[in-house]
């Protein structure tokens, strides 16, 4: 099942700002008039309702997004690198694959969210003329792209998900109380992906429902489909587990009982979510004696018998998991504390950009990648550039960082590879 992909994201550098001069024929001593540089294209994932799986995405390891263009003359700006919005299906989490941190939860038609963001264009050099220096030979390069790893996961939008061991009949309740075509075969693992459908009522009311891959013992320890099941399962309001009484798929005991234990390992609170007990299968010739024994063991159990295949009992089944869905949904209205991972969106924490430490007495380091690509992008043994990028540390307010953690003039303070003087 296609419903859980890994990939690495780039977004565009920014295109680097330019040196450059007015030289137009009255203008012989016509100032700087270098262009910025384009900014990078960003990287979005956007909720399209016509997807239905991750499938697309699955040989997708990278994705890029355009560079910018370099500044051009005249105080041109350059062009900008071409964005890239991923579509996905609604219910799709994605989470940074480093920290688990989650990025965004989408889950409604129309949602966009920017997860890698474009580098800014570099500035040109009439940005940087000052009374100091009117003719600087200095243009900024352009930043560099956010670049992270990321996993995006599917979580089915069903109201209602069906449960049970492989060929208990899920499928074909599925087809028979919903327009949805699922494939249907005598043996296990049939549903290798999910499918959904819409049940509507004769009263006008209606719910989605979801025929989720078989589960087998050990399926909380990832053993055939169960990761994929389980991890569908988590936002069904209600389950309706589907227990086979002709004793085809096993003891109707045992498959019940397996069945809960495998939700139990794998999430308590799963553990605990409303259950509609249908005992398939009602038109053979063993289904009475076997129901008698599970009613025997399980004699406080309201059950459902049905016969899919001859469409008796079901209607009841529809009506008692509506009831439980807008009893859950109430609960949602009346506490939205509980439900789980609601944000729309929940960016990662911004970290700072940098941060200052003490490295030894009457010595400072500059702790930050972000700073250290910057100082990489400068030539220090030249006045003018060194001159740039102490503007660019005071812009960023590593100078005042200092200063608050104590340096004074004459301090050493380490940035990158280099040892600077600082002076306040």
């Amino acid at each position: 099942m296609i419903d859980f992909i890994r990939m690495h994201l780039k977004a565009g550098d920014g295109g680097r700002g330019i040196v450059a001069w007015r030289r137009e024929k009255y203008y012989p001593n016509g100032g700087p008039a270098g262009g910025d540089g384009g900014d990078g294209g960003s990287i979005y994932f956007a909720v399209d309702t016509n997807e239905t799986t991750l499938t697309k995405l699955r040989f997708t390891q990278t994705v890029k997004a355009g560079n910018g263009s370099a500044g051009l003359i005249k105080k041109m700006h350059g062009k900008s690198g071409e964005d890239i919005t991923i579509k996905v299906p609604p219910g799709t989490m994605i989470r940074n694959a480093k920290t688990g941190d989650l990025l965004a939860d989408l889950t409604k038609e129309g949602q966009v969210v920017c997860i890698a963001k474009g580098g800014k264009g570099g500035l040109g050099n009439h940005h940087f003329a000052t009374a100091r220096n009117d003719a600087p030979e200095y243009a900024q390069p352009g930043e560099t792209g956010e670049s992270l790893d990321i996993t995006v996961e599917l979580r089915l939008l069903a109201d209602a998900g069906l449960i049970g061991f492989p060929s208990v009949g899920k499928s074909t309740f599925l087809s028979v109380v919903t327009r949805a075509n699922p494939a249907i075969a005598a043996y296990p693992f049939t549903t290798l992906e999910p499918n959904i459908g819409v049940v509507d009522m004769d009263d006008g009311r209606g719910f989605v429902l979801a025929d989720m891959p078989g589960l087998i013992e050990g399926a909380a320890e990832g053993k055939g489909l169960g990761d994929e099941f389980l991890r569908h399962i988590r936002r069904c309001k209600v389950l309706i587990h589907v227990v086979d009484m002709s004793g085809e798929a096993g003891d109707p005991i045992d498959c019940y009982e397996i069945i809960n234990k495998e939700l139990m390992q794998y999430s308590q609170e799963l553990a605990e979510r409303p259950q509609i007990v249908v005992a398939n299968k009602m038109d053979d010739e063993y289904s009475s004696m076997y129901l008698d024994e599970f009613r025997k063991k399980y004699p406080d159990l309201r059950i459902f018998e049905v016969s899919t295949i001859m469409h008796q009992g079901l209607k009841e089944v529809l009506y008692a998991a509506l009831e439980e869905i807008e009893n859950a949904r109430e609960i949602e209205l009346e506490n939205p504390d509980v439900i789980e991972e609601t944000v729309v969106y929940r960016y990662e924490p911004k970290r700072p950009d940098f941060y200052v430490e003490k490295d030894a007495p009457g010595r400072w380091k500059v702790v930050s990648q972000k700073v250290d690509n910057l100082c990489d992008q400068y030539d220090l043994d030249d006045p003018d550039q060194a001159y740039q990028f102490a503007l660019q540390l005071g812009r960023m307010g590593v100078d005042k960082a200092l200063r608050e953690a104590g340096a004074r003039d004459g301090d050493q303070v380490i940035i990158n590879n280099y040892i600077l003087d600082f002076k306040d």
